[in-house]
């Protein structure tokens, strides 16, 4: 096998000058599975050398044989081959002119016996009320798990979710304490330990985190921790809602603050993924629970969705619409939406322009803020004629036309019902749009 670098000649002002060499990795240095350069060069009880990542993958798959030699091994007799690794970095300094870098030194893995003498740690300085030992451990948790997905998978399998969300209960009260102080941040440092490790597999620990306790600590580190704490919280609220199908919105909607802190990171974003996370909570909160929704109603998040719609790529537009339906069940949700002067035209907009799922809400929201209400029919007028103006009376006959769910078909024919009644003073729909309209439709960019 052989690798292609280029070099420029000696002095060479010009790129196009640059030449060719073709560079040889020594076969004995390229592992038998990827046939690359071995990064961690791993001897097996056969003799055969192979990169630890590869033999070790292998092995995970349910293989116990050498792929060179077919007989049996195991993977607690992978010993490390020092001599080729060492080899191996020789070489590419040596060749380090043709662009090539050192390989550094790999750590020692982590073993089950050390993973789980770490796990049985933290639950004995959990039941002592030993923070400061607890956050030691943790720390070095964090560490071994971010230094290669082997340690992590060797903590998570023995029992570390379950340790460290009993740990994150027993210090929630420590949130409370003074801003700086030796406690305070053991919550936090836990969280980000126990978000390493997600999905929560062990019903223990799902049920240590939904504790009172913990749901009131999670709520508080929303709210005030730093970015990173507040983006962990997030991701684990995301987890126990939807690990559960949003079975437990009740519960943790009583968590006093949950939802308005959820509410505050897609108002006030702190990162993409933290306020995608935010927006699935929510979700199964609002659809949930009553409560919950009418308070992020109460927080402003309607008008904020709205506007967060205008330029959403597509994983993000799909969430938003997801809990801007949800709100929009409730007459207040509907007032705060129609308020807002962008509601409609951007409804009408994403519909076909990001997926089917996107659609579906698009419709489902435009109904309901469209349809006649008990007292609103002055706004139902402004709303109707503002959705003609749009073009939403075209968009939906070509949603019937091309198909879509049960549900969305019949709100999409009751809100074209709506509409007609208003197409006298406002006709929007040119005849020369439906030529053909029997024919095939290409609606990605409709």
């Amino acid at each position: 096998m052989a690798l292609a670098w280029r070099r420029r000649k000696p002095g060479s002002k010009n790129s196009k000058l640059a030449k060719s060499v073709e560079l040889s990795i020594p076969s004995h240095f390229r592992c038998p599975i990827s046939l690359e350069l071995m990064r961690d060069p791993v001897t097996a009880a056969t003799g055969i050398t192979y990169d630890r990542q590869s033999i070790e993958a292998w092995l995970g798959m349910g293989n116990n044989v050498c792929p060179v030699t077919n007989r049996d091994i195991r993977n607690e007799e992978l010993v490390p081959n020092h001599s080729i690794r060492k080899m191996i970095q020789d070489w590419c300094v040596a060749n380090r002119s043709f662009g090539i870098e050192r390989i550094p030194t790999p750590k020692i893995p982590l073993t089950n016996a050390q993973a789980e003498d770490i796990v049985a740690e933290i639950a004995a300085a959990t039941r002592r009320g030993d923070a400061a030992r607890c956050e030691q451990l943790v720390a070095n948790v964090k560490k071994w798990a971010k230094e290669s997905e082997r340690n992590r998978l060797c903590i998570l399998s023995n029992g570390s979710s379950a340790a460290l969300a009993s740990a994150f209960c027993a210090f929630a009260g420590a949130q409370r304490s003074p801003r700086g102080s030796a406690t305070y941040r053991v919550p936090e440092e836990i969280l980000a330990a126990l978000t390493m490790f997600l999905p929560l597999d062990d019903d223990d620990a799902a049920s240590f985190v939904r504790s009172p306790e913990s749901l009131c600590c999670l709520a508080s580190v929303l709210k005030q921790g730093d970015l990173s704490a507040r983006l962990n919280a997030a991701l684990l609220a995301r987890e126990l809602l939807a690990s559960g199908g949003g079975a437990r919105a009740g519960a943790m909607a009583d968590a006093e603050g949950l939802v308005e802190a959820l509410a505050k990171l897609v108002k006030e974003p702190i990162s993409s993924r933290g306020t995608k996370a935010s927006l699935v909570s929510l979700f199964y909160l609002v659809n949930r629970d009553e409560g919950a929704a009418r308070r992020a109603i109460g927080t402003g998040l309607v008008p904020a969705l709205v506007e967060a719609l205008v330029d959403a790529e597509r994983s993000m537009c799909e969430k938003a619409l997801a809990v801007l339906d949800g709100l929009l069940s409730y007459e207040d949700g509907r007032e705060a939406a129609l308020e807002h002067a962008l509601t409609v035209p951007v409804l009408i907009k994403k519909m076909f322009r990001v997926s089917d799922m996107a659609t579906e809400f698009a419709v489902s929201a435009l109904w309901k803020v469209c349809r006649r209400q008990e007292g609103g029919g002055e706004e139902t007028r402004r709303c109707s004629t503002e959705a003609l103006q749009g073009g939403a009376f075209q968009k939906l006959l070509l949603l019937l036309q091309v198909g879509c769910s049960e549900a969305t078909k019949e709100k999409a024919t009751n809100l074209l019902k709506e509409l007609n009644a208003y197409r006298e003073r406002f006709e929007c729909v040119d005849t020369v749009d439906f030529k053909g309209v029997k024919k095939p439709l290409s609606v990605s960019n409709g």
